[in-house]
């Protein structure tokens, strides 16, 4: 395996031709020779600069290894994880993901889960009691889930029924003209990716 060495020192740029033919460059961030794992820090995939992708590398499933920059001078050291919030964020993912399976045991529709989904993007305090959606602790909404099945305090109701209200308009059939004069509405299907235009006479 070419250029591949006994020790990557940390910060070091490296690149990796991987067994899938692919090369991953980044800084290094960890590196051990017994088991010559090493991992990678690169730029984000989806080019936000205050995130990173991070890879995890066998270097024995590796083709080649080049060291683009080596690092001398020891490192600043890594900054303390806040431990405490990543296992409030990974509690707090398992109670979610726990939420929607009882949420779909309980028979919540194609749409309370669009609902749930256009929400939960502006609003983070959103989760699901059986079929219904919960805001804030303070707003439920029952199925159908339409504007008129929201409960709750009335401040926070208003400003939930905006967002439903412009969901549903959102979301709504949309109707076109026929080349006989007839209006074909346009009906999406929830169980598929498939759309049914049907002629209105």
């Amino acid at each position: 395996m070419a250029g591949v060495s006994d020790c990557f020192a940390i910060g070091s740029i490296v690149a990796c031709k991987t067994c899938y033919n692919t090369v991953v460059e980044g800084e290094v961030q960890a590196f051990d020779p017994q088991t010559k794992m090493l991992v990678l820090k690169c730029a984000a995939s989806n080019r936000r600069p205050s995130q990173n992708d991070v890879y995890i590398l066998n270097l024995s499933l590796v083709s080649d290894v080049q060291v683009k920059k080596e690092v001398t001078t020891p490192p600043e050291p890594a900054k303390q994880l806040n431990l405490k919030r990543l296992n409030d964020r990974v509690r707090k993912n398992v109670d979610s993901k726990k939420n929607l399976v009882d949420a779909l045991r309980a028979g919540v529709t194609q749409e309370g889960l669009m609902l749930f989904n256009t929400i939960e993007k502006t609003i983070s305090d959103v989760t699901w009691d059986g079929p219904n959606i919960v805001i804030w602790n303070q707003v439920k909404i029952t199925p159908p889930y339409k504007a008129d099945n929201i409960q709750g305090d009335a401040r926070a109701c208003g400003h939930i029924r905006k967002i439903v209200e412009k969901h549903l308009k959102d979301n709504q059939p949309k109707s076109s003209k026929s080349a006989d004069g007839g209006e074909t509405k346009i009906v999406s299907s929830p169980a598929s990716s498939g759309v049914v235009a049907q002629k209105i006479d």
